[in-house]
């Protein structure tokens, strides 16, 4: 796991329209990098959807969100349109960014062993230092919460 005060690993990657992003284009204060298994599963819905529903108070603290996945563009586009969402979702097929960040690997969903990304999140700052860091999180409130800890920054 990445830690607050690490440097963020760049990356430059096909979003859900089939465009690269590139962390160091972005222009915000604040950059939530969120990595998250498998677009349209129940999990990594409510997560989406959750940072949908908070996208006003992102957009209000100057903060973009990315969500980084291992799916192919075109799932992703189909994601992004059936849930209405904002932000940028990435296409990582071989889970090396991901990797970067401590956030792909091998895990067990439902007692087999697979490779595949881990539910983690990083907040970077403009000068590409991860500042906030969340291991293994739960989708229910996880945006809200994040909204929660950047105001406590800025405070």
């Amino acid at each position: 796991m990445r830690n607050p005060g690490d440097e963020a690993p760049t990356f430059t990657l096909r979003n859900h329209r089939d465009e690269p992003v590139s962390l160091d284009g972005i222009d915000a204060a604040y950059t939530v990098v969120y990595f998250y298994p498998r677009a349209d599963t129940p999990g990594c819905t409510t997560e989406a959807c959750g940072f949908r529903d908070e996208w006003d108070a992102f957009e209000a603290a100057e903060v973009a969100v990315v969500g980084i996945s291992d799916d192919p563009v075109d799932d992703l586009a189909g994601f992004a349109e059936k849930h209405d969402l904002p932000f940028d979702l990435l296409s990582d097929p071989d889970g090396e960014v991901a990797g970067a960040y401590d956030s792909y690997g091998e895990k067990q969903p439902f007692g087999r062993t697979v490779e595949g990304t881990f539910r983690n999140t990083y907040v970077v700052d403009a000068s590409g230092t991860i500042i906030l860091a969340y291991e293994g999180v739960s989708p229910e409130d996880h945006a809200a919460r994040i909204v929660d800890d950047i105001a406590a920054l800025d405070d």
